[in-house]
């Protein structure tokens, strides 16, 4: 396996995730919080899709899906354009609601793809080139790949948590 597969292979698994966390929620289950300054598994997807799209298209030197496509139109949120949800407030976090999983799922898809046809190109030159010189070290392309598939991996996790508390609650009641 080389390094390309090897992070095909990550942010696959990531991508695998991401449906299956969300298939069959409704919109109030989705926004599930909790409690008041807890994240929602809508929230918490779109984020990490966000984050993707954000950092690899930065790194590859490529535009975020989320203008190009036109996903920040479709979701409507009434955040700035080029929000990602970093250090998001809890009337933030709750202003994060989507009237389907397929828009998440979409996102995700269309983040996904840009991703792989970058990915398919990386070798271990692209791998120790600096992408961000405002940290020390300067942060190389693989170091922040890296980075983005922590926190989507993480992120899809307390998502996947986060539906089981949903599941259960529904068969309490």
């Amino acid at each position: 396996m080389n390094t390309s597969e090897l992070l095909l292979e990550a942010f696959g698994r990531v991508h695998e995730a991401v449906p299956a966390v969300v298939e069959g929620l409704g919109d109030d289950d989705l926004a599930h919080r909790p409690d008041a300054d807890a994240n929602s598994i809508t929230w918490l997807v779109w984020h990490l899709t966000r984050v993707q799209d954000d950092h690899v298209a930065a790194v590859a030197d490529v535009e975020q899906v989320w203008t190009t496509d036109g996903w920040f139109s479709r979701f409507g949120l009434p955040l700035d354009v080029a929000d990602t949800g970093w250090s998001h407030s809890s009337d933030q976090v709750a202003a994060v609601r989507v009237s389907s999983a397929d828009l998440l799922t979409g996102y995700h898809e269309a983040v996904h793809r840009m991703t792989v046809a970058y990915l398919r190109g990386v070798d271990d030159e692209e791998l120790d080139r600096v992408v961000d010189t405002r940290w020390d070290p300067p942060v190389t392309a693989g170091v922040r790949l890296i980075s983005v598939a922590e926190d989507t991996m993480m992120h899809v996790g307390q998502a996947a948590y986060l539906r089981g508390l949903v599941e259960r609650s529904k068969r309490q009641v």
